[in-house]
């Protein structure tokens, strides 16, 4: 028997799980899988089957006593999360699933079960502040096209966009950016008809992203700058999300492996506006934190009544907020 957590993002898929004394993990690079427009649940499930799957091989697992999975995309974007449970259930013979979203999970990652904010920025961002209580603050998460401010996607962007004004020789272009965007995706024409016949443009977007990177760390301006205003946007979320509780702020998500670039203006941005914050780094990821979750669903300490924790077990039915909900709610999540 079990527990397994799965993070699901604009990156992929990453699972962690835990036996006895033994551990697996299991990842897939493959963007989200979408249907018009919303996270496909069906062809999800399929693929969090084979990472699991392929994970667990060489571990003698019979079945899970809980499952956690994080994902993108939740509640907007998800219409049904007990397609998960129905898909699973009986696949891994799951005694309890917590579905919510990636928010949640980095957050549980980052602070374990304490109160605090925590900026998830990967290929988009989403911010949670929450006491796990009465608190719950979510900012950003809206999309590539209406916010991600400071996420992959947006930094890949305004790389993009610099790199097709150096080619067309208009002003605030930038000509090492232009360099890796030929070296990424050949001719600015091939880049066109790639991002605007993908149903996933946010992915090659956030492709392009390290590229800006290594331009900023070889000096760059223009790229410099645009890392600068990331890390200031994330800085802005999560002071946003940081009414009514501590100021204790930490970050998860792959964006700030470029600490180099982010975290400067990140926490300068959070100091001007909180001079009093204070910043723990993060204690794991965002598939640690689901791996937690899956834990505290086994053994019945998860209260979902935060809107975007859904709770699934063999012996009740679904308990959990509307996806219609606003993202702000009264109650306990988590009991630590």
């Amino acid at each position: 028997m079990g527990f397994a957590g799965v993070d699901v993002g604009g990156g992929g898929i990453r699972v962690r799980i835990e036996a006895g004394g033994s551990s697996a993990t299991g990842d897939d690079a493959s963007p989200v899988p979408r249907e018009e427009g919303r996270v496909d649940l069906d062809r999800l499930a399929a693929r969090i089957t084979r990472v699991v799957e392929d994970a667990v091989r060489d571990l003698e697992i019979d079945r899970f006593a809980g499952m956690a999975i994080g994902t993108t995309g939740l509640p907007g974007l998800v219409r049904d999360p007990s397609t998960l449970w129905h898909a699973l259930r009986d696949r891994f013979g799951l005694g309890a699933l917590v579905v919510t979203g990636d928010t949640v999970t980095t957050h549980v990652g980052a602070l374990g079960f304490q109160p605090g904010v925590v900026v998830a920025a990967g290929t988009g961002v989403i911010t949670l502040g929450t006491d796990l209580a009465g608190v719950w603050n979510q900012t950003d998460g809206w999309g590539y096209l209406l916010g991600d401010h400071g996420g992959g996607a947006w930094i890949g962007m305004r790389g993009l966009h610099a790199a097709l004004r150096a080619h067309d020789g208009r002003i605030g272009g930038s000509a090492a950016l232009l360099k890796h965007l030929t070296a990424r995706f050949g001719h600015p024409s091939e880049l066109v008809a790639l991002v605007y016949a993908s149903g996933s443009a946010a992915h090659h977007f956030a492709s392009f992203a390290p590229y800006v990177g290594e331009a900023a760390r070889d000096g760059d301006p223009v790229a410099r700058q645009i890392w600068t205003e990331a890390g200031r946007q994330l800085g802005q979320s999560a002071v946003a999300a940081a009414s009514g509780l501590e100021p204790v702020f930490s970050w998860g998500g792959r964006l700030f492996d470029a600490a180099d670039l982010l975290m400067e203006p990140f926490q300068n941005t959070v100091r001007a506006l909180l001079p009093d914050a204070r910043f723990r780094p993060p204690r794991g990821t965002s598939a640690d934190g689901a791996l937690a979750l899956a834990r505290a669903a086994a053994d019945g300490s998860v209260r979902p009544h935060h809107p975007y924790v859904y709770v699934f077990t063999d012996t009740a039915q679904p308990i959990g907020g509307s996806a219609q909900s606003s993202g702000r709610s009264a109650g306990s999540a988590v009991d630590s």
